[in-house]
């Protein structure tokens, strides 16, 4: 009886792979190790099937669609450019703040060449690369001082392993949040070197549990801003007013973890759970941490600001050069707050303030429009525009909601996980919510300019029956 050849066999070499036009054709357009790796793996994935005992279609056509498939994705950075369809405006896991154009603008052109980074051109000598970011938040908010670290979680690190290291800081037991990422304030407080020191209960703190807690060991009196949740009912919470007070009396300095980072008033919107930098400062509250990527709507950083004697302190700390950021975060922090120059022009110019301040009906037409489009497609789904409900996100505003409208798609010919899938993995990724058997892409966070994209990745997914 005649002996079945092995398929395996009549695959190609690598060498035959790489000399034959396809091979040459690549490796005049890609790196070697690049179309070597693609070709080796399409290869040895085709001969694991084979011997697995299934019946992959083995082609030439096939084989070289999959080997220029792999070729394209080892190529392609891996940190890419996603459509936020979600409408969680500050989405940790999409990168949280878009940064307005001037600060990409500024970015580019620091990064371009040298810069003055830490020299002084009037004095023509070494100079500090604080100064840059430190100026315009004096302007903006009068602060003594200011310094700019890599972010918020360093800021409260670094100010704690110098203000309290060895020391007690005095903390309501309310307040000992945990963020993303299991960033937890006792965690941190632990590895700066301050000491832990509890006061009050989870729902009631009061004045005098601070002032039983001051002895000869206390260092720092924290308050940390409720960012990413709240605690309702039957609550209370010293002002930091009053701890501002208690400090001074027994020269104690005050510490205020803001967390977000508003440099907005948001009363006018109806937010009134979030005080703004200006606000807390002008309780004469001694330093204030906060983050750079969310409310504030710049770059990942974390800011202190406060009293110079102690900012010049934290600056010292040789820690301090661990956490320092670089010149591309100061250029596009420079030019975002600079933006907050003219506040109603920053509503308009920040993205994260427009996404989240922007009027119903506008977001309601853009809906209608990307619905429209799609319609237009003849896509194979059912297409509505619905109204919705969209979050701040990235730890920010927990107790505000804000309407908006998306498109709702309920695909005809696949399911709809296989919808969100495809669009994922799309060549412009587009990341959406699925809502009771319906794939929903909110208008809030979508941008004009990606409308057309997105007809075009929803429509194609659409057609893949």
């Amino acid at each position: 009886m005649k002996k079945k050849k092995d398929e395996r066999s009549s695959l190609p070499s690598v060498d035959e792979i790489l000399k034959g036009p396809e091979g040459a054709a690549w490796l005049a357009s890609f790196p070697r190790s690049v179309v070597l790796q693609a070709v080796r793996e399409a290869i040895a994935g085709m001969r694991q099937k084979l011997k697995d005992g299934a019946r992959p279609n083995t082609s030439s056509a096939v084989l070289f669609s999959t080997i220029e498939g792999r070729i394209h994705k080892l190529s392609s950075y891996s940190l890419q450019p996603v459509i936020n369809a979600t409408g969680i405006v500050l989405h940790t896991n999409l990168g949280r703040a878009v940064l307005s154009e001037r600060a990409i603008e500024n970015v580019i052109s620091v990064s371009r060449g040298y810069s003055n980074l830490e020299y002084d051109l009037e004095a023509g000598k070494r100079g500090k690369r604080h100064v840059h970011t430190a100026r315009i938040l004096h302007q903006l908010i009068g602060a003594e001082d200011a310094l700019i670290v890599n972010n918020n979680a360093a800021a409260v690190f670094l100010s704690l392993n110098t203000l309290a290291k060895d020391r007690e800081a005095i903390v309501s037991r309310g307040e000992l949040v945990e963020i993303g990422g299991s960033f937890r304030v006792p965690d941190v407080m632990a590895a700066s070197g301050a000491m832990l020191r509890e006061v009050g209960t989870t729902n009631k703190t009061h004045l005098h549990d601070y002032e039983t807690a001051l002895c000869e060991r206390t260092g720092l009196i924290l308050k940390v801003h409720q960012s990413n949740y709240k605690v309702i009912g039957f609550t209370e919470d010293v002002p930091v007013s009053e701890l501002v007070r208690l400090g001074k009396e027994h020269d104690i300095p005050v510490m205020y973890d803001l967390g977000s980072g508003n440099l907005i008033d948001l009363k006018p919107y109806g937010i009134h759970s979030e005080p703004s930098v200006q606000e807390v400062l002008r309780s004469g509250v001694d330093l204030i941490t906060f983050s750079g990527d969310k409310l504030l709507g710049g770059p990942q950083g974390g800011v202190i600001v406060g009293r110079r004697d102690l900012i010049e302190k934290v600056r010292k700390n040789p820690l301090a050069r661990a956490v320092r950021v670089d010149k591309l975060t100061i250029a596009a922090f420079e030019a975002t707050l600079m933006e907050y120059l003219d506040p109603a022009l920053a509503l308009k110019r920040i993205p994260v303030l427009d996404m989240l301040f922007q009027p119903a009906d506008v977001i309601q037409a853009r809906a209608k429009k990307l619905a429209a489009r799609l319609r237009k497609q003849g896509a194979a789904a059912d297409i509505v525009v619905v109204r919705d409900v969209s979050k701040a996100g990235g730890g920010s505003l927990p107790d505000a909601s804000f309407d908006t409208f998306a498109v709702s798609v309920v695909p005809s010919q696949i399911t709809v996980n296989d919808l969100e899938r495809q669009l994922r993995s799309a060549p412009r990724p587009v990341i959406a919510r699925i809502r009771e058997n319906a794939l929903l892409l909110d208008a809030r966070t979508i941008r004009d300019s990606e409308i057309q994209h997105l007809v075009e990745i929803v429509s194609d997914a659409l057609s893949r029956a």
